[in-house]
């Protein structure tokens, strides 16, 4: 940890309002699936458009756009700029999606405002660093490759509103072609994207992989950027899904096989339960990217649109949350181990990070996420299914919430009694 800048860590209560918020929206993704018997039920589905949506902004956002707020200033020298923003950024971000939610389930004329909400709330957080992050200096393809996934989240927002006003009636676009290009900037450039700029870094630090080279560094920029941008033009010109579907499946794959082989290769192993969440998430996405394949493939025995609700079910409800979820209990404990050693008298000895956060509880919400991860899949047979599913889902995200509380709790407790951990 000694590349990193701790003086400039942010108030601690800035990136947990975001990071807290993210398995709550867990939670309300398990409660859906279990209670609502058409969450599944297609691509199209008012139901499924949802649920997509309660998981890649409410989960998958906030643990991404709170990470970015811990990690721009301590590991990549970037000012956080417009920080006064971030407050009411997170709520319009948060209050679109009970709005996309609820337009979703009959309350139509929302759906435009749910669509424009997170669209401003993201731009308070997607402009302010972007001149930082490309200028020259240390770290330079680090922060680029996370200007470029903030800039593909911007594209992200923009296809996703052009989407809703298509909904709504106005325009004449195929809708079909803006919402892949929509998933493409999203999957591709923004998670993937981010998870690989950012990964750079906490791979290797937090599990104790080989460093990340800068030629490897190089060849996954090019890859995040050009893939997304060409395979969403092309969708918008006309070029068939298949494109989308193919392009989304390699650069999983790509992603997927560069975090096993530096697990693979790892001299130092360390906070194991953080690695299986990471193999358990790679893995899930090298069989959600088979999944898509086989959308591509005209068989009698394969059905393409079971298989694409496969791949969107194992990717967004399984492989990214494993990762960031993983990721979500570290940064978390670290955020608070920072947090102490900036409120403490220099010389006083703080706890560390594993005992703010023990490897036992980490373990337990592991176990419950993988439990889940297997019947998810299962939950596309029909609501019984779905429904035991979903329990499980919310429960597992509740205990992720669990683990976190009594982090902080911990933390405060060393405050006011420093003696008791001595």
């Amino acid at each position: 940890m000694s590349g990193l800048a701790f003086t400039r860590a942010p108030p601690a209560t800035r990136p947990l309002r975001f990071l807290l918020t993210a398995p709550a929206w867990g939670m309300v993704a398990g409660v859906m699936l279990a209670m609502d018997p058409h969450a599944l039920a297609g691509r199209w589905s008012p139901s499924t458009i949802a649920l997509v949506h309660v998981f890649t902004l409410g989960l998958l956002g906030n643990a991404m756009l709170g990470s970015l707020q811990q990690f721009l200033p301590v590991a990549a020298a970037t000012p956080l700029r417009g920080a006064r923003w971030l407050p009411l950024a997170h709520a319009a971000l948060n209050l679109s999606l009970v709005l996309f939610v609820l337009a979703f389930h009959g309350m139509h004329a929302l759906l435009l405002s749910a669509a424009l909400l997170p669209a401003t709330a993201l731009g308070l957080v997607v402009v302010p660093p972007l001149l930082d992050l490309f200028r020259r200096g240390a770290q330079r393809l680090l922060r680029a490759g996370i200007g470029a996934a903030l800039l593909a989240l911007a594209a992200t927002a923009l296809l996703g509103v052009l989407a809703a006003a298509l909904l709504r009636g106005y325009g004449t676009l195929p809708l079909d072609r803006v919402v892949d290009a929509h998933a493409m900037f999203g999957g591709g450039g923004w998670v993937l994207g981010l998870l690989a700029a950012v990964g750079s870094v906490t791979v290797p630090m937090f599990q104790g992989t080989p460093q990340v080279s800068a030629r490897m560094q190089q060849a996954w920029m090019a890859v995040a950027i050009v893939l997304p941008l060409a395979a969403a033009l092309a969708r918008l010109c006309g070029a068939p899904a298949g494109v989308v579907a193919l392009a989304l499946a390699v650069q999983a794959c790509a992603f997927a096989g560069a975090v096993l082989w530096l697990q693979w290769r790892a001299p130092h192993r360390r906070n194991p339960s953080l690695v299986r969440f990471w193999t358990a998430g790679c893995v899930a996405l090298v069989l959600a990217a088979l999944a898509a394949c086989a959308t591509l493939v005209e068989a009698p025995w394969i059905d393409t649109g079971t298989a694409g609700m496969l791949a969107g079910t194992i990717a967004l409800g399984i492989g990214v949350p494993l990762l960031l979820t993983g990721m979500l209990l570290e940064i978390v404990a670290f955020i608070s181990w920072v947090d102490l050693r900036g409120r403490c008298p220099r010389g006083m000895r703080i706890p560390a990070v594993g005992r703010l956060l023990p490897e036992e509880d980490k373990r337990r919400a592991l176990v419950l996420h993988l439990v889940a991860a297997l019947l998810l899949p299962a939950a596309l047979l029909g609501p019984r299914a779905a429904f035991a599913a979903g329990l499980v889902l919310a429960t597992a995200h509740a205990a992720t919430l669990a683990c976190l509380l009594r982090c902080l709790r911990r933390a405060r407790h060393f405050l006011h009694h420093p003696e008791a951990y001595r």
